[in-house]
């Protein structure tokens, strides 16, 4: 028997994620230092383990509802109206999943018919593509350019619409850019959206990580589309709880139910212990989240200052805690770069090719790490660079 020969052709057409295939070449090398995997290097912070752990003391070990802990759907509508102002129904509006990667594959299985069209901006994170194809939708990629910031114009997204466009997916700020969106472009989308009908899913987990007094606006803000729109957020990255697994989706009634009927056959809650965890991060988190942020806020800076100090282009991101430099001038793919810094100067970084085309020509170097550490990586890559431009 041919075991290969079994495998779904849809699961055989898809890659496997750019990140994760790189980041194997890493393992077991303890001389390596890594901008790679997108994790705060904070542990979560204590008074939310401690809720954790206070849970599984008193024996809170069993199923929930499939929509997740009431009390935590409460906290969900809280949070979500003070950080983003819009109302949820916590009782028929808002979903606790296993991550926002749950959220956003039965948000596409939910809502796709073979052939509908999704369209999306790329550089982007690896499993948008690869979700709305096992979702047996048809992905249509929008090439953002380091010229306009990496932010999506509201012409390009309007060009791309066809009478099979169903979905319009958004991430800002975005993974691997950390670019956020303008206002007035984001309300020109918010407009096309209404004009032709779309249903939005915006993926919004890196919202409380902003810099230099930027803010965040999201397409909730404007007219006719809170009732087009699921809302995905989560606690990995703000709240350093990616070992947590929790996300959430926020969406009208008949949008909620139908994600529900996926999720209670797929996972049927999400673990009891992450939602008790998540009820106390979102009541009391807010100082610690604050301190995280500044933490990375310093390091892009340190990042941008090097980067620029040995002249190698690289756009400033407005938040998430990535940097996307330029690395087009030395005539290699990303792979090429990144595997030669990782061979030569034990520094590993993401080839930006693995979020898509227009990542091509660029790095993604994440700077959730310590700042010892942060800064000898900039210096191997330094010396990298310099030797590159005397070849």
């Amino acid at each position: 028997m041919n075991i290969s020969e079994r495998i779904s052709k849809r699961v055989q057409g898809i890659p496997r994620s750019g990140i994760r295939d790189f980041f194997e070449l890493v393992q077991g090398r303890d001389d390596v230092i890594s901008l790679g995997v997108g994790e705060p290097d904070f542990c979560a912070p204590w008074h939310i383990r401690e809720a954790a752990i206070y849970s599984l003391e008193k024996g809170e070990t069993s199923y929930t509802s499939n929509l997740g802990l009431m009390n935590l759907r409460k906290s969900i509508a809280g949070y979500v109206e003070k950080h983003f102002h819009t109302q949820y129904d916590p009782a028929r509006e808002i979903l606790v999943t296993v991550g926002v990667s749950e959220a956003l594959d039965i948000a596409f299985r939910a809502l796709l018919n073979p052939g509908d069209e999704v369209i999306y901006h790329e550089p982007c994170y690896v499993s948008y593509n690869p979700s709305i194809y096992l979702a047996y939708g048809q992905a249509v990629a929008i090439q953002t350019k380091v010229e306009d910031n990496f932010s999506l114009r509201a012409a390009d997204v309007e060009a791309a619409i066809t009478p099979k466009s169903r979905v319009l997916m958004l991430n800002f700020p975005t993974n691997p850019t950390g670019a956020i969106q303008p206002a007035d472009e984001m309300e020109k989308i918010a407009a096309l959206c209404v004009k032709h009908d779309l249903i939005v899913i915006t993926d919004e987990i890196y919202s409380e990580l902003l810099y230099d007094r930027a803010e965040h606006t999201s397409i909730l803000a404007f007219p006719g589309i809170r009732e087009r729109t699921i809302l995905m957020h989560g606690f990995s990255k703000a709240f350093a709880m990616t070992g947590f697994r929790l996300g959430y989706a926020c969406a009208p009634p008949e949008l909620t139910e139908a994600m529900m009927k996926i999720h209670q056959y797929a996972m049927l809650c999400a673990p009891m212990t992450s939602q008790v965890a998540a009820i106390e991060a979102l009541e009391n988190g807010a100082p610690e989240v604050e301190r995280m942020r500044k933490a990375y806020e310093r390091r892009r800076n340190i990042l941008l200052s090097r980067m620029d100090a040995m002249g190698l282009p690289c756009f400033k991101p407005g938040g998430a805690f990535y940097a996307f430099p330029d690395i087009r001038e030395f005539g290699l793919t990303s792979k090429q770069f990144a595997m030669q810094l990782l061979e030569e100067e034990d520094v590993a970084a993401v080839p930006g090719d693995a979020f898509g085309k227009a990542g091509e020509g660029f790095l993604r170097c994440c700077y959730a790490t310590d700042e010892t550490q942060l800064s000898t990586a900039l210096d191997r890559i330094a010396d990298f660079v310099g030797r590159l431009r005397s070849r």
